[in-house]
C-alpha cells in the first residue's frame, strides 16, 4: 500500500497548496490513501467545516488535529457529524468527535487512522500511551487491517520515539506533528514500523513556524504580546513523509521525506513503477 501524510497545513497558504497538489500527488504517486493534518488551516487557528470539504475533494481521506482542533467555534458543532475529522483521541470522555477511526483505502483494504496528543510541554491529557493500547486492542495489523497510522501531536521528541518504540513491530506508521519542522530521522525501527519524529508544515518557511516574524520576535524579545499573531503569505513548501507497507503484514518496507516548493531543500520518494 502506497500512503501520503502531509504535516500542519498553516494558513491559506499551507491550505492552497496542499488543495492545488493533493490531486496530482495522488496520481504522480500511485497513492491508495492519504492523511492530512489541517489544525492549523483556518487562518493558522482550527480547521473549518468548509475547508475539511476541500481537503476531501483534493483527495484527503483523513484529517488529523491536535492541540488547536478547538480554536474554531464551529468545529465543536460539526465534528461529530464528520468521520473523517479526527481529535486526539486522549481528550476526556464525553469530548465531541472521535481520535480514530477505519477507512477504506481506495484499494479497498481497511486503515486504521489514530489521532494522539502528547502530554510533555502541552496541556495535560490523558495517558496517550494507554490510549494507544486501547486502540490497538481492537483490531490487528496484518490481520483485521492492511495498515495503522497514528498521528502523535507532541512538543517533545523523546516523547514521540518512546511512543513509537512502545508500539514497533504493532503498527504501520507513527509520525509526529506539531512542531512544524521537518526532521531528517525518518527510519523504520527494528519492528518494521516506519517513524518519523516530525513532518514538518505545509506553509512559508520565510517565517517562525508559519507565522509572519515580526510579532513572534517581538514577544521573544519584549514578552509582551502586542499584535495576534497572523500566518505568513509567501510561497508555500508542502512537507510530509511517503509511506510503503508490506501487503501481508502492513508492516513499513520504505518511508521517504517528501518536500517541494517554497524555500526548503526538495525531495521527491523514488517510487518504483506501479
Amino acid at each position: 500500500m502506497r500512503i501520503l501524510f502531509l504535516g500542519d497545513l498553516v494558513g491559506r497558504t499551507g491550505r492552497q497548496a496542499a488543495v492545488e497538489a493533493l490531486p496530482r500527488l495522488r496520481r504522480d504517486l500511485a497513492l491508495d490513501f492519504v492523511v492530512v493534518n489541517g489544525e492549523n488551516a483556518a487562518h493558522g487557528f482550527g480547521i473549518t467545516e468548509r475547508i475539511c470539504e476541500e481537503l476531501y475533494a483534493a483527495g484527503a481521506d483523513v484529517v488529523t488535529t491536535g492541540n488547536h482542533v478547538w480554536d474554531q467555534k464551529e468545529t465543536a458543532g460539526f465534528i461529530g457529524n464528520d468521520g473523517r475529522l479526527l481529535r486526539p483521541e486522549n481528550f476526556p470522555a464525553g469530548t465531541p468527535g472521535r481520535g480514530y477511526g477505519i477507512y477504506t483505502a481506495r484499494n479497498g483494504r481497511a486503515v486504521l487512522v489514530a489521532n494522539l496528543m502528547g502530554r510533555l510541554f502541552m496541556d495535560p491529557l490523558d495517558d496517550p500511551f494507554a490510549a494507544a493500547e486501547r486502540i490497538l486492542a481492537t483490531a490487528r495489523l496484518g490481520r483485521d487491517l492492511a495498515a495503522i497510522l497514528f498521528d502523535f501531536h507532541a512538543e517533545a521528541t523523546s516523547e514521540k520515539m518512546a511512543f513509537a518504540h512502545m508500539v514497533d513491530g504493532r503498527v504501520s506508521l507513527v509520525v509526529g506533528t506539531h512542531t512544524h519542522v521537518p526532521t531528517a530521522d525518518h527510519a523504520i525501527l527494528p519492528g518494521g514500523t516506519a517513524y518519523m519524529s516530525d513532518a514538518g508544515m505545509c506553509g512559508d518557511y520565510d517565517s517562525v513556524i508559519g507565522m509572519r516574524k515580526a510579532e513572534p520576535v517581538r514577544r521573544f524579545v519584549s514578552k509582551l504580546p502586542t499584535e495576534r499573531m497572523t500566518p505568513a503569505e509567501g510561497p508555500a513548501t508542502i512537507c510530509g513523509l511517503y509511506l510503503e507497507t508490506d501487503d501481508a503484514t502492513g508492516l513499513a518496507r520504505r518511508i521517504e521525506p517528501l518536500r517541494e516548493g517554497g524555500r526548503l531543500s526538495p525531495h521527491w520518494p523514488a517510487v518504483p513503477a506501479v
